[in-house]
């Protein structure tokens, strides 16, 4: 959705343009049918760190807090990235796989459905 400012002399650069972020890219995760989690995670990342690395250090970070996530069976994870299904590969980068600043990261774990089943 655009903005158009009231005034015309309100110009200015945004403050989240990639070049602010030192080589590291913002991205969102969310993860479907767990909304303990109200909106999607913002996470800085490198580009060039493995998706195993992504998983073992941000997601872990970022939802570790919810009884569903040791239970997650990683194999069987459906991701998408930026509405495109995709199977990333453990030892791919973040950038080999396409993600790029400021992409969305949705994923579903199948079987479980939140906490007591019950979406959150």
């Amino acid at each position: 959705m655009s903005v158009r400012a009231i005034r015309p002399d309100y110009d200015f650069e945004p403050r989240d343009l990639q070049k602010h972020y030192s080589g590291n890219i913002l991205i969102y995760v969310g993860w479907d049918h767990h909304t303990l989690y109200c909106s999607a995670h913002a996470m800085l990342v490198s580009p060039q760190q493995t998706f195993q690395e992504f998983l073992d250090q941000q997601m872990q970070a970022g939802f570790h807090q919810h009884p569903d996530f040791e239970k997650i069976k990683w194999d069987k994870v459906q991701f998408t990235l930026n509405k495109q299904a995709i199977q990333p590969r453990p030892e791919q980068t973040l950038a080999e796989i396409g993600f790029d600043h400021k992409s969305l990261l949705r994923f579903v774990t199948p079987g479980l459905n939140g906490y007591k089943d019950a979406h959150v």
